[in-house]
């Protein structure tokens, strides 16, 4: 408990003036909530004493009475305020730079930490775990915190009239402290359990939708939605659990405060029965019991949650502390873009991709990539945009090993055109300048006319500002491709990789594809994965994968000559593109 506090208050790093300042405010704050209390205990045992002794009573003490009472309320509040003001903002700041931070960080991770992790484990760290952190962190500090030094303020003045008395509170709020760790024991023991079965709904839910389109189409709704179902019945049969097992101490700890409160009402008419505590005293003492341990009671909801809070920084830690694919680069410009594999292998886990693969691109040439589905076409391009790091071997642009740099500097200097191509829930004018944001207007429609894009974009309602769905799920494939193309020729990167980028082209507007692909790739270093003659037969090399390994290379013309893997690709695409209905 005392360990999270401290992680929450190490948490706030340069916000930690304002909660220490809003510490002190809420301390006055409850000093002035319990002075109104022995101004009010005060005039009443006067007035008694007045009707009981006959003494003397000055009625200008009401009144004078009556405006300290609204002094003490009104200073109660401003206190309350200025807390809330330094406070209640900062753990908004704070998540708000870690998500920044967290963000950054699963960008320079390699792509296989996806592979490792579920989506649904990554979204309930950074929302489920963040928002934790967001909306409990300092909130619930304030409670464990400001709910003592309320209880501390109070028991100051017990202490100052009757220290036996004031010894009864102490008693009740240690008995109860007892089943408050106890109630932080078993959340910070449960926690990671209550995580892992919201992990699990997040990714049971994620799944559900996205695969609704193949449940439709094979008609198994029932099949589909049971995994759901069982991440669903899981969580509400371990949250139910995590209730009850918090409900018998949490009752100890509210029931040692009852019986505290009993304890001083009772310990204050005894004191003044016996002639040791004036009338005056006792009702303060009464009025105090009724009070005191207000503050303390809420204090096991923050023992709970401190535990949550505990695991939502476990979470956040592993996120920060994963592996940054760049920790050891650097920011390296670069003059030459030629491209080097040397003796490169990598494989997924266990699955070998490549095996000793060496080649070179020549700077300002094109190169074709062929061979057959998942021979390690596309791996090859992912290791040179380092998404991840090979195995053995080494990888240099311009004679610079990329692991020497960081991923910022690398990419910046290649533009890439994946067959699955993904647009972000946003207006084409965003999908098309995410390619270079300080690019103009002229330039940003400049690039969408030579991707062939401009005519069908205008057609749309609101144009250039027409807001496409999540992943550009409102466009057909070939109209999210030229999108894409005009993006990498907005960028305008010396390194140009298209994987396929002419696959879901249809054949009318393909020529002109091929033209803009041609005005993009003027002058730049050119990677090419492509299966169409017209792609391949102009490529100054073509380099053919076969299982994960380089097993011919030359031009078009060379290896026509060659018996072997690309002489019967081609053929057989040939009779692919040439075929006819009868």
């Amino acid at each position: 408990m005392f360990r999270t506090l401290k992680r929450i208050i190490d948490w706030c790093g340069d916000f930690k003036k304002r909660l220490y300042i809003g510490f002190a405010f809420s301390f006055f704050s409850h000093w002035f909530a319990a002075m109104p209390v022995m101004v009010a205990a005060y005039t009443i045992g006067m007035l008694v004493d007045k009707e009981k002794n006959g003494t003397e009573f000055d009625t200008k003490w009401i009144w004078l009475s009556l405006a300290a009472l609204i002094l003490l309320v009104l200073l109660r509040f401003l206190f309350d305020y200025c807390r809330a003001r330094f406070q209640e903002t900062i753990s908004y700041e704070l998540v708000a730079r870690d998500r920044i931070a967290v963000g950054d960080a699963l960008k320079r991770v390699s792509l296989g930490y996806f592979q490792q992790k579920n989506t649904g484990s990554i979204l309930s760290s950074i929302t489920t775990g963040l928002n934790t952190l967001e909306n409990m962190g300092i909130r619930m500090t304030d409670t464990f915190i400001g709910g003592y030094l309320n209880f501390i303020c109070v028991l100051l003045c017990l202490l100052f009239v009757k220290p036996a008395i004031a010894l009864i509170a102490v008693a009740a709020a240690l008995v109860s402290f007892i089943f408050l760790s106890l109630i932080s024991r078993y959340s910070t023991r449960n926690a990671p359990v209550e995580t892992q079965a919201n992990k699990d709904l997040t990714g049971a839910a994620l799944e559900y939708a996205r695969g609704l389109s193949v449940v439709k189409s094979f008609g198994q709704g029932g099949a589909s939605i049971s995994a759901m179902d069982n991440a669903i019945a899981d969580s509400k049969k371990i949250h139910l659990r995590i209730e009850w097992g918090f409900i018998p101490s949490n009752c100890m700890h509210l029931f040692a405060l009852k019986c505290g409160t009993v304890g001083l009402a009772l310990g204050s008419c005894l004191f003044c029965l016996a002639g040791k505590l004036d009338f005056s005293y006792m009702l303060m003492f009464i009025f105090f019991s009724f009070g005191i341990f207000s503050s303390l009671e809420p204090i096991s909801d923050s023992a709970h949650v401190l535990g949550v809070i505990s695991d939502a920084f476990e979470q956040l830690d592993a996120l920060r502390e994963e592996n940054m694919i760049d920790s050891d680069g650097r920011d390296i410009p670069l003059e030459h873009f030629d491209i080097c594999f040397d003796n490169v292998d990598f494989g997924y886990d266990t699955r070998k991709i490549l095996k000793n693969v060496s080649f070179s691109i020549p700077e300002k040439t094109s190169t074709a990539i062929v061979g057959p589905s998942g021979s390690g076409k596309t791996t090859i391009c992912s290791l040179l945009a380092r998404f991840y790091d090979v195995d053995s071997g080494s990888i240099s642009v311009g004679g610079t090993d990329i692991k020497e740099m960081t991923c910022d500097s690398l990419l910046k200097n290649i533009s890439m055109v994946f067959q699955n191509v993904y647009l972000f829930n946003d207006t084409i004018r965003n999908n098309i300048m995410f390619g270079n944001p300080d690019a103009s207007e002229e330039d940003m429609i400049s690039a969408a006319k030579k991707a062939c894009c401009h005519d069908f974009i205008m057609a749309l309602p609101d144009g250039y500002d027409t807001v496409i769905g999540e992943g550009g799920g409102t466009l057909s494939g070939g109209e999210k491709q030229r999108i894409s193309i005009a993006r990498a020729i907005l960028k305008d990167s010396p390194i140009i990789i298209l994987d396929e980028a002419t696959a879901s082209i249809d054949p009318e507007n393909e020529h002109l594809i091929q033209n803009a692909i041609s005005e993009l790739t003027h002058g730049k270093t050119i990677i090419t994965i492509a299966h169409r003659l017209a792609t391949i037969e102009n490529a100054d090399q073509i380099l053919v994968i076969d299982d994960g390994r380089l097993i011919q290379k030359g031009t078009h013309a060379e290896l026509m000559e060659q018996e072997g893997v690309y002489r019967r690709f081609i053929g057989i695409r040939q009779h692919a593109e040439n075929w006819s209905i009868s």
